[in-house]
């Protein structure tokens, strides 16, 4: 009988946190075998971060224009998706090409193998008719996939996902969104901006539910503002489709027809393609469970959507990271060997942003979450056309910062930061939070004037 041929690490996945690992792995000198069915890189940069921040930015800046008349004189926007869907073709995407990452990989001395990867026993993977064998450990990153939800009528319709939303050349006149998370509300906006008709059904009583209820309220006003039509606390029983396109039966007898369908209520792991029996553990599971250096189980780790932690490429990178240095130590050791420390996962100050116009960022819990978790809070908020940067910015001035404070400990768990350069106003929240840094001393800080950040200092003032 062959004997399988041997790696010190076997990757299956490499979408982004994968890559990372079988990159690194590679380059610390460990011979790494990394198994990919689609292409090298995932998600992210063929149909997720990357092509659809493009496409806001486009957006906004058509939005951005038109406000001109408020501000400083006339102008005139003719919107054009063609510029759009080049710049995703050509600069981000090479024409959905991996040719580069997967050359990438392999130069820095790993080994790519195309199909998909099945445990077959500890530290044993099979891909088609090979096995191959990890003598230090496998690393399991293989992503999560759209959530197609059992509607009546949905299957064998022409919807999209992310996907196809992302490859669009041509845009349709009219199309109905099914989900009201992120990527959803994301696509909506720019598909509006563009001039498409656009409607949202939302099952749950509020878009963006995971988030604050200000936050719900503001990305509401901000869709609705530009033209879109909300759905909310409304589910889709059924669909139809035919020549003239989709039509969603709604609770209630409602119906929302639209030329296309984009499917965005969320992303699931499939694990029970992975062979896990094999090594002990439930296929049937949602997610990977990991101790906090992202170990599954002995010689086993994971990364990314696998682990539930939330489907960001930043949480895949940071997992990463922890797994990779994990690896190089053995496995084992509390020491890098450099009197450092191995990092562990921490999770308290989980960074998340919806790139709507205005960005909704957060971080921690929300006040709801606290409050469940039995914590004695205190909230902090002040809105952005209140303060002064607000007010010198005027027209898209939207927003607000939210504080949560652990009362008893006298540090943030958790925070929001919504409006222009939401997202990166949240950097300095993320920081409070991450660092437990004392309410006292960020009432103590000087906050640049006049900034938007500078707002933080309005909300911590008002925590009661």
């Amino acid at each position: 009988m062959t004997q399988p041929e041997q790696f010190d690490v076997i990757v299956m996945g490499l979408g982004v946190g994968g890559e990372e690992v079988a990159g690194r792995l590679a380059e610390a000198g460990l011979s790494v075998l990394g198994i990919e069915r689609g292409l090298v890189g995932g998600e992210c940069p063929y149909w997720g971060c990357i092509p659809s921040k493009m496409m806001i930015r486009a957006a906004n800046a058509l939005v951005e224009a038109a406000r001109v008349d408020q501000l400083a004189g006339r102008a005139t926007v003719t919107p054009d998706w063609a510029p759009v869907a080049a710049r995703i073709r050509d600069e981000a995407t090479a024409n959905w090409d991996d040719r580069r990452a997967a050359d990438r990989f392999v130069g820095k001395g790993g080994r790519l193998v195309r199909g998909s990867g099945r445990l077959v026993g500890p530290g044993l993977v099979q891909v088609g008719d090979d096995v191959f064998r990890a003598r230090r450990g496998v690393v399991i990153g293989t992503g999560s996939s759209p959530v197609i939800p059992p509607i009546e009528g949905l299957v064998g319709t022409p919807y999209w996902t992310n996907h196809e939303a992302i490859e669009l050349a041509e845009l349709p006149a009219s199309i109905a969104v099914l989900g009201g998370g992120a990527i959803g509300l994301e696509l909506a906006q720019v598909f509006a901006r563009f001039g498409v008709r656009v409607s949202v059904v939302e099952g749950s009583d509020r878009l963006l539910a995971m988030e604050e209820p200000e936050s719900s309220e503001l990305a509401t006003a901000a869709l609705r503002a530009d033209g879109v039509e909300i759905h909310t606390g409304m589910r889709t029983e059924r669909v139809g489709y035919d020549k003239d396109g989709f039509t969603l039966h709604l609770t209630g007898d409602g119906t929302v027809r639209a030329d296309r369908l984009l499917v965005a209520t969320g992303r699931r792991a499939h694990l029970e393609e992975l062979g896990l029996e094999s090594v002990g553990l439930d296929p049937k599971q949602r997610y990977l469970t990991t101790d906090d250096r992202m170990r599954v189980a002995d010689g086993l780790w994971a990364v990314g959507d696998v682990t539930g932690h939330g489907a960001f490429t930043h949480i895949a990178m940071y997992e990463a990271g922890i797994a990779i240095q994990d690896i190089l130590s053995g496995g084992g050791s509390e020491s890098r060997g450099d009197d450092r420390v191995l990092p562990r996962a921490d999770y308290r100050a989980l960074p998340r942003v919806t790139f709507t116009d205005p960005e909704i960022g957060a971080v921690g819990l929300t006040e709801r979450q606290a409050r469940d978790r039995g914590f004695t809070i205190r909230v902090g908020q002040t809105r952005l056309p209140d303060s002064s940067r607000g007010w010198i910015h005027k027209v898209g001035n939207e927003g607000f910062i939210k504080l949560i404070e652990d009362a008893e400990r006298g540090i943030l768990i958790g925070a929001t930061s919504a409006g222009p350069s939401g997202g990166e106003v949240l950097g300095a929240l993320a920081v409070a939070v991450h660092g437990e840094v004392p309410v006292a001393t960020l009432r103590q800080m000087i906050y640049a004037y006049p900034t938007f950040h500078r707002a933080i200092g309005d909300a911590v003032n008002n925590l009661k």
